[in-house]
């Protein structure tokens, strides 16, 4: 997926505040924001026949996310495969425009009484459906939103960060580290990734990157060669997200209503069913 021997004729590579700063306000806004703007807007300005507020902000960042992506590649030192980069691109937005439809029905089910720390058939506005076979259909609307809409949509996401990540490594001795503006967005930007992995559910597709991360960091640190002040950030976002991961993990590990819902080896409970069962209802 990197050309052989292609490398961009960039004297020092500048940290991209720009792109990190536009990505991190993006995912904020456009993604965490989308469920709450649907909560706090009032019911009667989005029908529920309609697109809502947070079907708007959704289509927005399937839209902006790409182009800011592909920003980012452009400035790679290393010169990636243009096909890798553009099947990459359009599986993401594939994949977040399944997620659109099967989110926005969910919160319409959420507005019914849907209840998110429990199963599609333990639901009580669920398990009673006549036909039986209605459940079915709900059921396949959870896996199309929950999983393959996931799976397709962050697969590709992690990928291109990864790709630019390889591209990070300079042998300049005098490589300056994160600016003090990239110490300042590490923070905001690894806890967006903490809600993203916990509440996407892809605890496992982030490990996976973290760890090829160490081992690229550790390979090129033999051939002599550091990490850039962008690398450094990317770096250092996804090692504080997989502390905050690992101290959420820890505060619910006892927790046996959410031990039901994500059983398995690898536990890692979201955010909104937390406050669907914890928060909502002043539990």
């Amino acid at each position: 997926m990197v050309s052989r021997g292609n490398v961009s004729p960039e004297k020092c590579p500048q940290f991209h505040l720009d792109l990190w700063l536009w990505l991190t306000l993006e995912n904020w806004i456009l993604d965490f924001g989308r469920p709450i703007v649907m909560i706090v807007l009032p019911l009667e300005w989005f029908p529920l026949n309609k697109p809502s507020a947070g079907d708007y902000f959704h289509m927005a960042y399937n839209v902006i996310t790409p182009i800011i992506l592909l920003k980012l590649i452009e400035r790679s030192p290393k010169v990636l495969s243009r096909s890798a980069v553009y099947l990459c691109i359009i599986t993401l937005v594939m994949g977040a425009s399944i997620h659109l439809v099967g989110d926005s029905i969910n919160h319409r089910l959420l507005l019914s009484g849907y209840q998110l720390h429990l199963s599609v058939r333990e639901n009580p506005i669920i398990k009673d459906l006549k036909p039986a076979s209605l459940i079915d259909s709900f059921e396949l609307l959870y896996y199309y939103d929950e999983q393959l809409g996931h799976l397709m949509w962050y697969i590709p996401y992690f990928l291109i960060l990864f790709l630019y990540f390889i591209g990070c490594f300079t042998p300049t001795k005098g490589q300056r580290g994160i600016p003090v503006s990239g110490w300042l967005l590490l923070g905001p930007s690894a806890l967006y990734y903490w809600y993203l992995v916990t509440e996407g559910q892809i605890f496992e597709l982030f490990l996976l990157t973290f760890l090829a991360m160490i081992v690229t960091v550790t390979l090129q640190r033999r051939k002599g060669l550091r990490l850039d002040g962008n690398g450094l950030f990317l770096f250092g976002t996804f090692s504080v997200t997989m502390a905050l991961v690992v101290v959420w993990v820890t505060y619910l590990w006892n927790d046996p209503v959410l031990r039901k819902k994500y059983p398995g080896l690898l536990y890692v409970p979201e955010p909104w069913s937390y406050y669907s069962l914890h928060v909502k209802d002043g539990h």
